[in-house]
């Protein structure tokens, strides 16, 4: 059995101004920023989303897809509904996090495939309020044990050096959970951890903290838990998943553990297939492939989707 597995930063999915699924306490701190977000305007940019999503694996959708910036369980039906030309029973994920903006990370799987057995938030102690990890511990319907954990790390807002001891935090969290997943389950559980890590695979809180290596043989051999960074490759390319002042960075990507890296698990990630989904219409026509922003506020183009470009990659069931 083969699975496609995607992520995407969705941007700024947020339900609309004044909604009545909003907390006053969060009303108060994003009315500003989301002036004019209308329905409308949702609509639109949940359109736009699921036209991509749509068109992943080869028009098929992907079978789990982790997603962040996303509000509350009612964009995410949303988006879940305007994919409803795809031949999926999809379902949702979610865990309400603290982060001081509202936005979540969530799974979206097609439930035909998958169960998820447990979820866990796992929470990241800084000064400010961010999103947690999100983990789920999925069954594939030949009852293997696939584990999830979604990530969207402190942003590099007030500069990059600056923030970095808060992605450090972060990376040592996933540590610590990615030793104790293995040793309630054992060392060849199956683990991907995905996400936006607002770091590349070569900064030290993915490469120090999180303890993840660019070679299967650091991982295999390794005392300590370690996980295979499956975007090293794409990092060498030139490619980027997000653009900063026109240069590529890696920012988006794919954790493995050891049982997948060995086989172990019953799992491997399929030869050359991960990679940076930019269809066409995601990109600007310019010198630079930068995404097409959807925006918000007076910057909203309507034709636009978000600032990241999605990742995928296919995992083979044994």
């Amino acid at each position: 059995m083969e699975y496609y597995i995607a992520f995407w930063n969705l941007e700024n999915l947020f339900d609309i101004e004044n909604s009545p699924r909003r907390s006053e306490k969060l009303q108060r701190i994003i009315s500003k920023e989301l002036e004019g977000w209308n329905v409308t305007i949702l609509n639109r940019k949940i359109s736009q989303l699921s036209s991509i999503i749509s068109k992943m694996n080869q028009g098929n959708g992907p079978d789990i897809i982790g997603v962040c910036e996303v509000e509350n369980d009612y964009v995410l039906n949303k988006l879940i509904s305007a994919l409803g030309t795809l031949n999926r029973n999809y379902m949702i994920a979610h865990h309400d996090m603290s982060d001081k903006r509202g936005i979540d990370v969530a799974f979206i799987y097609d439930s035909n495939l998958f169960s998820a057995e447990e979820q866990f938030s796992h929470f990241i102690i800084k000064r400010n309020a961010t999103r947690d990890l999100f983990q789920v511990n999925f069954r594939t319907s030949s009852n293997k044990r696939l584990i999830l954990i979604g990530n969207h790390w402190p942003s590099r807002s007030g500069g990059q050096y600056e923030s970095e001891p808060y992605r450090i935090i972060a990376g040592e969290t996933l540590a610590y959970f990615h030793q104790r997943i293995r040793e309630i389950y054992g060392d060849d559980v199956a683990i991907i951890a995905m996400g936006d890590f607002n770091d590349e695979p070569f900064n030290r809180s993915l490469i120090d903290y999180t303890l993840s290596e660019k070679t299967a043989t650091k991982v295999t051999q390794a005392r300590t838990p370690r996980f295979l960074n499956l975007m090293w490759l794409i990092s060498g390319e030139g490619k980027g998943t997000h653009y900063y002042s026109n240069t590529p960075n890696v920012l988006d990507q794919f954790l493995i553990s050891e049982g997948i890296v060995s086989g172990n698990s019953s799992f491997q990630i399929m030869a050359d297939s991960v990679k940076i989904e930019s269809f066409p219409e995601m990109e600007n026509s310019g010198i630079y492939p930068t995404p097409i922003r959807f925006g918000r506020k007076d910057s909203i183009n309507q034709n636009g989707f978000s600032d990241h470009f999605p990742i995928a990659l296919k995992l083979r069931e044994e």
